[in-house]
């Protein structure tokens, strides 16, 4: 009996983790050349210092490229050299990389795609991803409830890319659904960019005598569209809302900013989360499942320390 209560007292103490099998995994982002690239960047190096301390034996080799050649030359070196049996990519354009995500997966790499999509599915193994259009949807109804389902909006659109289709149709659905008499005056690129976001904003503001409320989408579109407001002394507008969850704009919904009352989930800790169901996964000989998307959140005074990281570039 006492010998019975040892060996299960001793089993306790090895978690599944210990357990599994180790992995060899590796993470390809692009160069924090932005605000949410330095957050993804800031999350993978999370990711590793975690979960190569929960799965011992497991090694997680991270690469940042500044744009698709450079990575697609990454991550044919991991292979080769690192011998990578696991992959998790945020590409840098989703159809440049399909065909090189192909032959890595021809070669018996195991590869999970983040946030943007390949052109062809069959390259990937699963996909990880914010909600696009519920960014669209949720922001939507935020900006319709604080203005009373009536008044004049501006859109600062990102790239010219799927993800920024979605989240402006998103957007669009529900205004013209539940909120007919909110008036989208524009829509313009500010390539999620904080000098085009002021830029377009000023243009905005010269254009419109009266804006009630700015979707800018995106939270370093966002800081270029403060500081167009601030210098135009406009006390028209009554909202602006970005999106992503930069921690500046989480300080302020925080603070109670009489401008910034809100902010969407976009958040760069995806790449984080991707690594997460990915080690669990392959570590246990199992497969993801083929697409996790993540939900856009509203983020409020009321819940916003629980999106708060203050370490974090973004």
């Amino acid at each position: 009996m006492k010998k019975s209560l040892k060996l299960l007292a001793t089993l306790a103490l090895f978690s599944s983790s210990a357990l599994a099998a180790p992995i060899t995994l590796g993470i390809s982002v692009p160069s924090a050349d932005h605000g949410w690239t330095g957050g993804v960047v800031y999350w993978a190096n999370q990711a590793k210092a975690q979960f190569e301390k929960q799965y011992p034996g497991s090694k997680i080799i991270i690469k940042t490229a500044k744009d698709t050649s450079e990575q697609a030359a990454q991550i044919q070196d991991m292979v080769a050299s690192s011998k990578i049996d696991t992959l998790v990519i945020l590409p840098h354009e989703g159809a440049a990389m399909t065909k090189p995500l192909s032959e890595v997966k021809k070669k018996g790499v195991y590869v999970v795609v983040v946030d943007r999509a390949l052109s062809d599915l069959s390259a990937q193994d699963a996909y990880v991803a914010g909600d696009n259009p519920g960014l669209g949807k949720v922001s939507a109804e935020y900006v319709g409830k604080q203005l009373g389902g009536k008044g004049n909006v501006v859109v600062l659109r990102g790239i010219a890319t799927p993800i920024d289709n979605q989240r402006v149709e998103g957007f669009e659905s529900v205004m013209k659904s539940k909120y007919p008499n909110v008036k989208i005056l524009d829509k313009k690129y500010a390539n999620w960019n904080r000098d085009d976001g002021y830029k377009v904003m000023q243009d905005f503001l010269t254009r419109f005598p009266k804006i009630d409320a700015v979707w800018a989408q995106d939270d370093d579109i966002a800081v270029g569209v403060l500081k167009a407001i601030q210098q135009a002394n406009r006390k028209d507008i009554k909202l602006v809302l970005g999106g992503a969850g930069m921690k500046e704009m989480i300080k302020k919904v925080m603070d109670g900013d009489k401008l910034i009352t809100a902010n969407v989930t976009y958040p760069p800790r995806m790449i984080y989360q991707a690594v997460e169901l990915a080690v669990k996964a392959r570590t246990a000989g199992k497969m993801m499942a083929k697409s996790t998307i993540l939900p856009s959140q509203l983020v409020t005074k009321a819940n916003a320390k629980n999106f708060y990281y203050p370490d974090s570039p973004f």
